[in-house]
């Protein structure tokens, strides 16, 4: 279920970064929260530099690392969050995965959309249900 006032934006922080497509993505993860049975709320995509999201990750997690992403629920009752992705760590990832970039940032995005749901990745079986589902939607989006 999608919430009719509720939106999909994309934002950046600390770079010039453009998300090609956008319409198409936002479909995607609109079908994506559906397909889960989720009721969908506002989703905040900030794109940001690997130096923006370790400050995050050390002010709001006191996590001392770099991270593709850090995703903040705002609610429980919906999907609604903001949802912090470093181009930076998704280009180097691509590289480290050989895949296209494109296809990395998508599997980032979907990730923290998942992450809103309710999926996790602490554990060795939650990874593979997060990897799972993310090949699943992945698969599911229409260029």
């Amino acid at each position: 279920m999608t919430n009719l006032d509720s939106e999909i934006l994309f934002h950046s922080e600390s770079i010039d970064f453009l998300l090609t497509d956008e319409s198409n993505v936002i479909k995607w993860i609109m079908a994506t929260v559906s397909n889960e049975n989720k009721d969908q709320g506002n989703l905040n995509f900030i794109f940001c530099d690997d130096e923006y999201l370790h400050r995050i990750n050390l002010e709001y997690l006191n996590h001392d690392t770099y991270t593709d992403i850090i995703t903040f629920p705002l609610r429980t009752d919906r999907i609604e969050g903001d949802i912090f992705i470093s181009i930076e760590r998704v280009k180097e990832n691509a590289k480290v995965f050989k895949v296209e970039f494109r296809k990395e940032l998508l599997r980032v995005i979907i990730h923290g959309v998942l992450h809103l749901i309710g999926y996790k990745d602490k554990t060795e079986n939650e990874q593979n249900l997060m990897r799972n589902k993310e090949d699943f939607y992945l698969s599911k989006y229409i260029i």
